[in-house]
């Protein structure tokens, strides 16, 4: 699988400057981000490598809207998020935004067609639960209860919750960090198949290397900064991944 480089010449879907992340524990500053800059293109699936503590969680919740630096900017197609209040962002993460975590947060009481249905109830232009579980492959687990499926399976319903919406962006953290090998693949290759065929701009964070390989770009991060930035020039499929 081929990737081309982003084009200068085409606007990012992100672009992040200076930015910059201080949490106040007593006494204590704690510096998770220190002066972070990148941009985000289109479509793109990057991944986000690193060890624990190295800012890569918290720069995924400011340009998901969750949280909000404490210097620098982000732009998400060309309108500052770091200067919008509360209620601009809760629009921009309901409109634009779908999140996958390590541990699914699913409500048990409700089947996987039902889980799926709470956001397309209330998003603007949803595709159906049925569709969504369908692009993640439990076409025959709809009406199963979180109980009933493996965690794989519910990994997968919490991607089709998040892609349900038809977000513009997808960024997941530690998607597969809670699974096994196999299991990982397959929640991967549900990823890796929203990303090619809705065109979603994804963001993977992980702490294992292997995943890497799958990315169009790979960001390393150290100690609240990119260390690095690699282009693969040829994407590894899921499938291929050498754990």
């Amino acid at each position: 699988m081929s990737t081309p480089s982003p084009a200068s010449a085409v606007p990012p879907t992100f672009r992040v400057v200076d930015l910059t992340k201080t949490y106040h524990m007593g006494e204590v500053e704690v510096h998770a981000l220190r002066g972070l800059s990148l941009d985000l293109y289109e479509g793109e699936f990057a991944v986000l490598v690193g060890p624990s503590g190295s800012g890569k969680s918290t720069f995924l919740n400011i340009i998901g809207g969750l949280d909000v630096p404490s210097s620098g900017y982000v732009e998400f197609r060309g309108k500052r998020l770091d200067a919008a209040d509360e209620r601009a962002l809760t629009k921009y993460r309901r409109d634009h935004v779908g999140f996958v975590f390590q541990f699914y947060n699913l409500i048990p009481s409700l089947t996987a067609r039902e889980n799926v249905a709470l956001v397309t109830e209330i998003a603007n232009d949803p595709i159906t639960p049925e569709a969504a579980l369908d692009l993640v492959g439990l076409t025959d687990r709809m009406d199963h209860f979180p109980a009933q499926l493996s965690g794989g399976q519910q990994q997968r319903v919490a991607i089709a919750r998040a892609i349900a919406k038809q977000p513009d962006v997808l960024l997941c953290d530690e998607p597969t960090g809670a699974l096994d090998i196999t299991t990982g693949v397959v929640v991967l290759e549900a990823i890796e198949r929203v990303n090619r065929e809705l065109g979603t701009t994804t963001a993977v964070i992980t702490h294992n290397q292997a995943i890497s390989a799958m990315a169009d770009r790979v960001f390393t991060f150290a100690d609240g900064a990119i260390g690095e930035m690699r282009v693969n020039e040829t994407k590894v499929g899921p499938q291929d991944l050498k754990w």
